[in-house]
């Protein structure tokens, strides 16, 4: 009985390490950029569960973007991005079924290069958020993720300044979130440098700092007669 209880248990765990999921493909207005280029890659498809965590910022080893090339893009422009469980876009879900919750999107601007920037401060600007989006029955911005390939889109503030960028796009799954720590981010970073840019100077927060584990998007029961959700972060800024 030991025997079979302990090969469930790896089961299951293997089942979980399986489910997680990494972002691995940008898209310039509509244009695949290949996999991994321009961003900074995590060691593994694990996520981040402790919001005080500087992994928090680009998830595992992502203060740092050294050896990572910089894309260039005008202001306005559509960035797409594509995330999977593993190196491979078909053979099966680009994320976990059962992963369901919000996406979230950040820009910050480095202060020289966005290879030298690591993010800390409070330097970040929400420019998308997507959630709850019906009750009954219950669907999610993720599930839209899941059914459109792994891909999720952003238009960039046309009134941005010109300069390099952190680009910081986030999926929080919530099927473990009724207690902290639960709720799992999953943190993808791209490095960009915009042209053609305006002179907003927009609200900014810093991540991590702004998050809290009490936040009610963050520790939330959403499997107990949920009605609304509140996405975590601050209000989103369109420009």
């Amino acid at each position: 009985m030991k025997t079979v209880l302990s090969l469930l248990t790896a089961a299951l765990l293997a089942h979980q390490a399986v489910a997680h999921y990494t972002m691995q493909y940008i898209w310039n207005n509509g244009v695949d950029q290949g996999l991994n280029k321009f961003i900074r890659v995590p060691p593994n498809n694990n996520p981040v569960v402790d919001v005080t965590s500087t992994d928090l910022t680009c998830n595992v080893n992502g203060r740092s973007g050294t050896g990572v090339s910089t894309l260039s893009i005008a202001a306005g422009t559509t960035i797409t991005f594509e995330w999977h469980q593993h190196a491979q876009r078909t053979g099966e879900d680009p994320l976990a079924g059962g992963h369901v919750g919000p996406v979230i999107v950040y820009i910050a601007k480095a202060p020289t290069t966005a290879a030298a920037f690591d993010g800390s401060g409070t330097v970040w600007t929400k420019i998308y958020h997507s959630g709850l989006l019906t009750v009954t029955p219950q669907t999610w911005a993720s599930g839209i993720v899941n059914a459109t390939q792994g891909k999720h889109s952003v238009k960039i503030p046309a009134s941005l300044p010109a300069g390099e960028y952190i680009l910081r796009a986030e999926l929080i799954a919530l099927h473990v979130a009724f207690s902290y720590p639960g709720a799992q981010f999953y943190i993808g970073c791209a490095q960009v440098k915009l042209t053609n840019g305006g002179t907003a100077n927009p609200p900014k927060v810093a991540l991590p700092g702004y998050y809290k584990p009490t936040d009610p998007g963050i520790t939330v029961n959403i499997y107990n007669g949920l009605t609304s959700y509140t996405i975590p972060g601050p209000a989103v800024w369109t420009g």
